[in-house]
């Protein structure tokens, strides 16, 4: 098949690590695959993407109807070069675009992946917004696969399609990775720490520095309780458009000995295995993948409660689900935990023992690929 998967973006984030996996597997599956990326895009990523990818600048983030419109021209003119098999977008604006423009191919079968649910936590105004555009191209699409049972609920909830149109396909990850990984060997020059001390407890919070993140939130509410958890170190790792505001918090806040923010490391399995916990205080993700990865790690998981979230987590057995979009609520956890090592440990067993085998790797292409010709028969699992 000629399949041709539409981004908005290509950062380093879940939703891109999950569709670039599931590309990689259908070219070596033998299928034509190109990658179609809007304006931002992480040129190294690209590179290293291991298919064709176009970039597409019309394609912005922001909602800019006359660069959309361009945008949407742009991606006709492109699927009548490329004449797909299947076209499968993926994320809000290319979901939107990529579907419309599919309307010139009207043989290829229309898929739209469900990263998160972009209504979730915006302005009455935005949501409105977001549903309108989604009901507007439901029926321009074959089938939707989402990340979570509850992902794929929301839409049908919503009114935007039929179960019968909605699947779930787990985000598969190399999970061995996570399972045999060691500490990088500057953990201590990481944590400010000088040569030959010990080991501190470590909190680390892997997440793309995106506004709903909650970045900024969470260091406000870990200053105002440092004090009572002298020794606790948290580790910041990604990258994004909230890196200087995030710098400049931590700076006024005087977290510079406590807080490190260490961008983009291509080693997250390291810094999961220094870890004691790992965090994420998002106000809106899909099912996000640092959960099951700090899992395949044995380490618990603290986040701010999403939807599907349950499908991974069992509150107060591999981690803890805390109220939605409080990040205040996570680090009270955090200091419960640093003053109870019991409750810790039961958590990091609870956690290594996790079944995680939905998210195996080897599952993500085929049951994806799958999909494409299927029948549409209810949300599978």
């Amino acid at each position: 098949m000629r399949i041709v998967h539409v981004v908005t973006r290509l950062l380093r984030a879940g939703s891109e690590e999950n569709t670039l996996a599931c590309c990689r597997w259908q070219a070596e599956a033998g299928h034509e695959v190109v990658l179609v990326h809007g304006a931002e895009a992480d040129a190294a990523l690209a590179a290293a993407a291991g298919v064709r990818c176009i970039a597409l600048p019309e394609m912005v983030h922001p909602i800019r109807p006359y660069a959309d419109a361009r945008a949407l021209a742009a991606l006709r003119r492109l699927y009548l070069r490329l004449a797909p098999d299947v076209v499968h977008s993926h994320q809000s604006k290319a979901g939107v675009l990529g579907r419309l423009a599919a309307d010139v191919v009207p043989e290829a079968r229309v898929i739209h992946g469900l990263h998160l649910l972009p209504w979730a936590h915006v302005s009455a105004a935005r949501r409105r917004v977001y549903l309108a555009a989604e009901r507007a191209v439901a029926g321009r699409t074959d089938a939707f696969i989402g990340v979570s049972r509850a992902l794929c609920e929301a839409y049908a909830a919503a009114g935007i399609a039929p179960r019968g149109r909605l699947h779930c396909v787990r985000s598969g990850m190399d999970l061995a990775r996570f399972r045999e990984a060691r500490p990088p060997p500057d953990w201590r020059s990481l944590l400010h720490l000088p040569p030959g001390a010990p080991r501190p407890p470590v909190a680390v919070m892997l997440a793309a520095l995106e506004p709903r993140k909650r970045h900024v939130a969470f260091l406000r509410a870990f200053a105002a309780l440092r004090r009572l958890m002298p020794e606790m170190r948290v580790i910041l790792a990604g990258a994004g458009p909230e890196e200087a505001r995030i710098r400049r918090t931590m700076a006024q806040l005087g977290l510079g000995d406590r807080v490190t923010l260490c961008g983009h490391r291509a080693d997250p399995e390291a810094l999961l295995a220094l870890a004691d916990i790992s965090l994420l205080a998002s106000e809106r993700e899909g099912l996000p993948r640092v959960a099951v990865q700090s899992l395949a790690a044995g380490v618990p998981v603290l986040i701010n409660d999403l939807p599907g979230i349950d499908e991974v987590l069992c509150d107060g057995v591999n981690g803890r689900i805390l109220p939605a979009r409080d990040p205040a609520a996570l680090v009270r956890e955090m200091l419960d935990l640093s003053r109870s090592p019991a409750r810790l440990a039961k958590l990091r067993q609870g956690a290594a023992t996790s079944d995680l085998g939905a998210w195996a790797q080897a599952r993500l292409g085929p049951d994806t690929t799958a999909l494409y010709g299927a029948s549409r028969a209810g949300v599978a699992a």
